[in-house]
């Protein structure tokens, strides 16, 4: 037990390197209690003043931490307060948001709710939620610009607004600032639209509005494409910020060399901090998601339900909760004895949806998904050609089709120009480990399934 805990601190150690302060007050006071390997279970005793602001802060950084440590299998942390200890003042906890504080955050574009406590946390997000908690909590110092990918309705947004309330727990008078791009693009066409018949003081607001930030939070930068005027002025922010170790967090529906349009320094500027993806969630997590959003809207949703729901939507978060509203919303028209949620409720209310995700999944929509992503022809998917630009596409297609539908091998062979089954296996086996170590083909498999699914 000893010799794992001296492995979580080390990892929590490297973390925190650049600001020792929380690890000596955070995190060296703490003493392993009980360590079940099997099952990566571990408890924690920590000064009971120090538990509230230990487990709301900091616990899911230890649990990444010590999922580290742990090989990367998931630890799952908990934190006791430690007895017979002697009674002292209590250190001060960030309390409870006051109306006024709650304005000033909305005020900033921080919405209620969107908290690192709210948020699920899996295999699928672990390393940008680590990351995310780590520059909520040393702002400026590493990982700056911190630039979090993924596909649509995974949960990017969450994660960053976050990591503001976070920051705001910890420094309530900081100067906070969270804004989509377009509406970045749209603050910056007003203030040149004003600037043409009140003088230049509209530009000089807007340059010292983004300027003067301590942390600034941009959603959607693929939405900058294009729109030069507004990349330039977001360039001027981003020098006047992070060379000045001020927080610049971003997000995007792809990575950094994937941004079209947008000018090569400002790319380049992007990608000098931290990249991390946000993948869509395994089953686990999906089941998670459900069961922690029913209990939000104090819903009583069973396991198995929540189990059956996640298996067959595979797509995004927002997928997940639009389908549980459906199933509560009908639900609730129901008279008060048949108001359970089961099953049979969820196939009925859901089955227009399952329907559509299952016929959506052809092999020739996998073909032309694949073929229009890598911009080859749907027919270069039967021919016999092998130059590599058509020949990986084609064997990321038979790849998919392998995944997504219940065909054999010499099906997808044949519908892929007659070829031998032992080809797509082949095709199979390479894409599945390249995958694991190539992060760039991961992300963009990831995308193409989510294409693929609608």
């Amino acid at each position: 037990m000893n010799e794992f805990w001296t492995a979580c601190l080390a990892e929590l150690q490297k973390f925190v390197k650049h600001t020792p302060s929380i690890y000596s007050t955070w995190f060296a006071v703490l003493t392993p209690v009980a360590w079940d390997p099997e099952n990566s279970s571990l408890t924690l005793e920590a000064p009971a003043v120090k538990v509230p602001t230990i487990r709301a802060q900091f616990l899911k950084t230890i649990e990444s931490m010590a999922t580290i440590a742990n090989q990367n299998r998931p630890v799952t942390i908990t934190l006791v307060p430690a007895q017979h200890q002697p009674v002292r003042a209590p250190e001060p906890v960030a309390p409870a948001a006051s109306p006024g504080d709650q304005q000033r955050r909305e005020e900033t574009g921080l919405l209620p709710g969107l908290t690192f406590e709210n948020y699920v946390n899996g295999n699928a997000n672990q390393l940008a939620v680590a990351a995310a908690e780590h520059v909520a909590a040393t702002a400026g110092s590493q990982y700056n610009p911190l630039y979090i990918y993924g596909g649509v309705g995974l949960g990017k947004t969450h994660l960053m607004q976050a990591i503001g309330h976070r920051y705001l727990d910890l420094h309530p008078r900081a100067r906070v600032r969270c804004v989509s791009a377009q509406e970045f693009i749209n603050e910056y066409t007003t203030a040149v639209r004003e600037s043409s018949t009140k003088g230049h003081t509209s530009l000089q607001r807007f340059d010292e509005r983004y300027s003067n930030l301590d942390l600034l939070l941009i959603d959607d930068v693929q939405s900058l494409s294009g729109a030069k005027g507004s990349q330039g002025q977001f360039f001027r922010a981003f020098e006047a910020l992070v060379p000045h170790n001020k927080q610049l967090v971003i997000t995007s529906d792809t990575y950094t060399r994937g941004l079209k349009d947008i000018e090569p320094r400002l790319i380049s500027r992007l990608s000098q901090g931290l990249s991390v993806a946000i993948e869509p969630p395994e089953f686990e997590m999906r089941t998670a998601i459900l069961l922690n959003k029913a209990k939000a809207m104090g819903v009583d949703l069973p396991d198995e339900v929540a189990a059956f729901i996640a298996k067959r939507l595979k797509s995004n978060v927002r997928e997940l909760e639009g389908a549980l509203q459906q199933v509560v919303a009908y639900q609730q028209f129901q008279p008060a004895a048949h108001r359970e949620i089961t099953i049979d409720v969820a196939k009925r209310v859901l089955r227009d949806q399952f329907t559509v995700v299952n016929n959506l999944i052809t092999i020739e929509n996998i073909q032309k998904t694949v073929a229009d992503y890598y911009k080859i022809k749907v027919a270069d998917m039967h021919s016999k050609r092998r130059p590599a630009n058509i020949a990986h596409p084609r064997q990321i297609a038979m790849y998919l089709t392998k995944e997504l539908t219940q065909h054999s091998l010499p099906e997808i062979g044949e519908n892929f120009g007659g070829r031998d089954h032992t080809t797509v296996m082949h095709a199979v086996r390479k894409i599945s480990q390249e995958r694991l170590s190539n992060a760039e083909l991961n992300h963009e498999l990831h995308v193409l399934e989510q294409m693929i699914r609608g």
